[in-house]
């Protein structure tokens, strides 16, 4: 027997995105239905993303410390050799995501968000049938936000299974790979390749560019590659990956030669793609844009009260535009008049040492005149040598306007930078200058004294440099 239900707002997909749009729609009183048919609450962030890797990266530094505590020991402290077991770490990993799952399901609740777990598929743009464990449930909606995010690539010549994995498999192992091969060097593949390598596995990176995270300029990515080359990470740029068989991924190298690489796990992280297939997308008379689906400055489709957020709407694909975009749809589902219109998004790759970026970069002025570059290293900040964070290579760049020194782009690599990303971001949407960024009387001793001093440099005048 089929059940029908009636309501204002329909949202597919509980990830940043749709769980978010959800909460927001309870408290601006909306009747609101919520189809969760993924990874559970919280979508691919919460649950394979995001938040497990970094829970894994944590794990791995502490990891790291002890070793070198047991290896001629750092800091006068001494150590004895420590062992990791990794069921234990990710059973660690898993009470944290539960906790963040209840916690989502507990905001849902108190928002009056009905929720669904079901897989959805659309006969028409308004209309899904949800199968559930307690049978179907048609769904007609006045509204309906999709939120279906993304899943990752798979290469046809690898397909996932066996030891050939996904980062989502990545992070459930249960021992760690002697020898793990990662295939892509984009920040995933890089965040957790880092992580086993201070785990104590051996790593290999392929990678088809000639140089790791491409989309990073040259100077920020530098920093990473030495690291690597520091602790024994094979690399081979400009190589591309075949089949693995019997223990080995077959490369072909940049000068063409073929070669095997030895490998208990291939980790393939060549990109993640718009989940688009499987919910009656094409059913719905939207517009696509490539593989995405398209949308305006609202996050309207091309469907009348159909709207997208998140991955499926395309670069960059990152959990917090998902969730600005999902409190805008909302807002403007109840009246207001909003616009999902950002200065900036700002991006961080939580590598060793960690990379942020935000606005415009130097590979996107090359040739103005009209542009002001200054960077000031990490290693001439206090904070930063007291925590062992500048003796890296690590640095901070703004980019101004010459006319009128309104800030352009702010990029740092460094270990925990990561923590200054939301100060880049704020300051490039409220639309700062240089001038008020050295205005600031900034906190010492802190990371965030480089944004200060680089600001002061580039008006002539740093300090302590």
């Amino acid at each position: 027997m089929t059940q029908t239900l009636k309501t204002k707002v329909l949202i597919i997909g509980a990830g940043t995105g749709g769980y978010v749009a959800g909460i927001r729609c309870g408290q601006l009183g909306l009747d609101t239905v919520l189809v969760d048919g993924g990874d559970g609450l919280g979508g691919t962030c919460l649950n394979v993303g995001c938040i497990p890797s970094k829970a894994i990266i944590h794990a791995a530094n502490k990891f790291e410390t002890v070793s070198k505590a047991a290896d001629g020991g750092t800091l006068g402290i001494t150590a004895t050799a420590p062992a990791i077991d990794l069921t234990k770490t990710v059973e660690w990993k898993d009470g944290i995501v539960r906790k963040l799952n209840n916690g989502v399901a507990a905001l849902l609740k108190k928002a009056k968000v009905k929720v669904i777990k079901g897989w959805a598929t659309f006969a028409d743009a308004k209309t899904c049938t949800v199968k559930t464990h307690d049978g179907d449930i048609t769904i007609t909606a006045e509204h309906v936000i999709l939120a279906t995010g993304s899943e990752p690539v798979e290469l046809p010549f690898l397909p996932f299974g066996g030891d050939v994995i996904s980062s989502t498999e990545a992070l459930s192992l249960d021992k760690v790979p002697n020898k793990l091969v990662v295939v892509g060097g984009g920040y995933i593949g890089l965040e957790l390749g880092i992580a086993f390598r201070k785990l104590g596995a051996e790593v290999a990176i392929v990678e088809m560019a000639d140089r790791l995270l491409p989309l990073y300029d040259k100077a920020l990515t530098d920093p990473v590659a030495n690291w690597l080359k520091n602790h024994g990470v094979e690399l081979h740029l400009g190589a591309k990956a075949g089949s693995f068989e019997n223990g080995s991924l077959n490369v072909t190298g940049a000068d063409g030669q073929a070669m095997k690489i030895a490998a208990d796990k291939v980790l393939v992280t060549v990109g993640r793609k718009p989940r688009t297939q499987g919910f009656g997308l094409e059913n719905m008379g939207v517009a696509m844009a490539g593989p995405f689906v398209k949308i305006d400055d609202r996050c309207a489709t091309s469907m009348k009260n159909v709207w997208a957020v998140g991955d499926l709407t395309g670069e960059p694909m990152l959990a917090h535009k998902g969730s600005a975009q999902g409190e805008v749809v909302a807002e403007i589902i109840a009246g207001h008049d909003k616009r999902f219109d950002p200065v900036t998004i700002a991006a961080v790759c939580f590598t060793e040492p960690e990379i942020v970026s935000a606005g415009l970069g130097p590979q996107d002025v090359t040739g103005r005149d009209d542009v002001i570059q200054a960077v000031f290293p990490l290693m001439a900040i206090g904070r930063a040598l007291a925590i062992e964070a500048g003796d890296d290579g690590g640095f901070l760049r703004v980019l101004a306007s010459k006319a009128d020194h309104r800030l352009l782009g702010v990029q740092a690599v460094g270990q925990h930078v990561s923590e200054l990303s939301n100060s880049f971001a704020q300051m490039l949407e409220m639309g700062a200058v240089l001038e008020d960024v050295a205005g600031v009387i900034h906190v010492h001793p802190t990371l965030g004294e480089a944004f200060h001093e680089a600001s002061l440099r580039a008006l002539g005048h740093a300090i302590h440099i």
